[in-house]
């Protein structure tokens, strides 16, 4: 059965894979690690995301794979809207893998998002807070630095017609991101040379203010 599923897996029948491991697994009590963690690919691959993090769970258990597992499972969770156990997930699987390039960027970017969407809902203080916190995850970040040096600029921007020193503090820390932002973006890349350049403006702006 496992050698038909692992055919099957190779020829990306996922479904025929599925079932094939999740009866052995079933037969078995789940202890095989390695079928289990290609279960979760199968079930992932036919969209059964609640089948996926069932197997994913079980390779992370068994601390087979770990990193993929740990990823499998948080995309299995993104995918059931499971929110703060997605967060939750990433942040036990970096504990865990300490320093994956994949789970970093996922946990940093969630932060980023979430700071996006405070700042569409005005809530500007919560969404420097994100910005932040995905900075503390991933200090190189290119969205977290574009988005907080933009925000605290335009913050900036606002209170410089009603309290020039804090407006300064804003700008000032505006600056630091934006100058960390610049070295990182390639002028060659159309959407990133916009970014310098506005980065740029931004800060011959601010160098005016200081």
């Amino acid at each position: 059965m496992v050698n038909e599923g692992k055919v099957a897996l190779e020829s990306k029948n996922y479904q025929v894979a599925f079932t094939k491991f999740s009866t052995y697994l079933t037969q078995t009590n789940n202890q095989d690690s390695v079928i289990a963690f290609n279960c979760g690919v199968c079930a992932d691959k036919i969209k059964k995301p609640a089948e996926a993090l069932k197997y994913f769970d079980i390779a992370v258990q068994k601390k087979y794979n770990l990193a993929n597992a740990y990823i499998g499972k948080a995309g299995a969770l993104k995918d059931l809207k499971k929110n703060d156990e997605y967060v939750a997930t990433l942040k036990e699987g970096l504990e865990a893998v300490p320093g994956n390039k994949t789970l970093t960027k996922l946990y940093a970017t969630y932060y980023v998002n979430q700071g996006i969407l405070a700042q569409r809902a005005k809530k500007n203080s919560a969404a420097e807070d994100a910005f932040k916190q995905a900075l503390e995850i991933q200090p190189n970040n290119v969205n977290a630095l574009n988005s907080l040096g933009t925000l605290l600029y335009s913050q900036g921007a606002t209170t410089l017609k009603t309290d020039a020193e804090k407006a300064k503090v804003e700008f000032k820390e505006a600056k630091e991101y934006l100058e960390k932002l610049i070295p990182l973006l390639s002028p060659s890349k159309p959407a990133q040379k916009k970014m310098i350049d506005n980065a740029n403006t931004m800060l011959n702006f601010i160098n005016t203010q200081l």
